[in-house]
């Protein structure tokens, strides 16, 4: 009998049925809804923001601007907090446990204002002013223009609806590349307080995951780009297509996906599991796939490759792509970064090369550095004994900047 966690495999294989599935992940009664689904479940206040990109795409944010027993909505002394998430999921994310554990929840308690982004693709923001998700223009995108694109839009509505109040930034992996991204080109630093990386993703040239590798090594990301795909739903017939790829390899362990993609969790419970299960995951495109292929096939963060000089040239003026320089980051900037010891994305050797790159040149007084050596990827998210071991000194943090 399959368990939720492995539910990628037994699509797969069909070694379960889905009313197994059923029985042991119980269908959201809202599965799109952050603030029906999980907010207004627990009691909290939440609100449905809408911004609009540079590049058209319509983005939903959502808000919890107080906690449960604060009735004064008004109070404008809450410092904001946004959360960024990482990839295939939304803002949801960061409300899958209970007040007691999700991050967001005790944030508002805490006396944060508390933003969610949700990035072009997901199911809240699917939204464009000419284009539709049907449209193979809507998929042509990396984290590139997530990052040039949705992270100063979504900072600048929080920015401006809290008063011109500069913003605490919390993002995991790729919710810590775009912020990395902008850093180091000096972009949205007029509008972030201080920023914590949970699992920051930047160099994955040494990735542990063997099936990560496997798939940039084969460019299969590339071929399912060349034979006309467009949206990559982690659920839909182009995900199944890539799993029968990889999973035919002796050495790719596909019946816990979770393990095998991101490292071996320790610390999730089986409800906030299926909790995930039930709003995650979430498209992307299959040019951000590439584009993060790339990054695991060498070394460097550059922008998106389009494979020849030639069209580099015309998208960058230069033969290759440009890099990002993140030790032209300002040194003043306040940074809290955490990583784990279990982590195959956001592994120790690429994040110990990251912080190489930011601590030795940083103000002391403005970044720390916290490791978990039992810590897998999602366990920054939605794991049960977080709130002792990351969220605490992270809102220390947050109260010292």
């Amino acid at each position: 009998m399959c368990s939720c966690k492995c539910f990628y495999r037994c699509i797969l294989v069909d070694c379960c049925s889905m009313d197994d599935i059923g029985q042991r992940c119980p269908p959201s009664p809202h599965p799109f809804s952050m603030c029906k689904s999980e907010a207004a479940a627990f009691g909290y206040p939440c609100e449905d923001h809408k911004v609009t990109t540079e590049d058209g795409y319509i983005l939903s944010l959502k808000r919890i601007p107080h906690g449960r027993f604060d009735t004064n909505s008004t109070n404008n002394t809450r410092q904001p907090v946004l959360l960024f998430h990482g990839l295939m999921v939304d803002g949801v994310s960061w409300l899958l446990g209970t007040p007691k554990q999700s991050l967001g929840f005790l944030l508002a308690d805490g006396g944060f204002d508390v933003w969610f982004a949700n990035t072009r693709g997901t199911n809240t923001s699917r939204n464009h002013t000419s284009l539709s998700p049907k449209d193979p223009a809507y998929w042509n995108w990396t984290w590139d223009e997530i990052a040039a694109y949705d992270l100063p839009s979504v900072l600048e509505l929080v920015y401006n609806h809290t008063g011109g109040q500069k913003v605490h930034y919390i993002g995991h992996s790729l919710g810590t590349l775009i912020i990395l991204a902008a850093f180091s080109e000096h972009k949205v630093l007029h509008l972030v307080r201080s920023a914590v990386l949970l699992c920051p993703i930047a160099y994955l040239s040494r990735t542990k995951s063997k099936l990560t590798r496997l798939a940039a090594e084969i460019f299969l990301a590339e071929a399912f780009h060349f034979l006309g795909y467009h949206e990559f739903n982690p659920v839909g017939p182009v995900a199944h297509e890539i799993l029968i790829q990889v999973c035919g390899n002796p050495e790719i362990d596909c019946y816990d996906l979770f393990s095998a993609v991101a490292g071996p969790d320790c610390c999730l419970n089986t409800s906030t599991t299926c909790a995930f299960l039930q709003h995650a995951p979430q498209s992307t495109s299959i040019k951000n796939l590439v584009h993060l292929s790339q990054m695991v096939r060498h070394q460097g963060i550059r922008r998106y490759d389009y494979g020849n000089a030639k069209d580099n040239m015309k998208h960058y003026n230069q033969p290759r792509p440009p890099l990002y320089n993140l030790s032209s980051i300002p040194t003043h900037v306040p940074m809290f970064l955490t990583h784990g010891g279990q982590d195959f994305l956001g592994d120790v050797p690429d994040t110990r090369h990251l912080l190489r790159t930011l601590v030795r040149s940083h103000d002391s007084d403005n970044i720390e550095v916290l490791y978990v050596p039992d810590y897998a990827h999602a366990d920054f998210v939605i794991g049960f004994n977080a709130p002792q071991l990351v969220y605490a000194p992270m809102v220390d943090f947050f109260q010292r900047h």
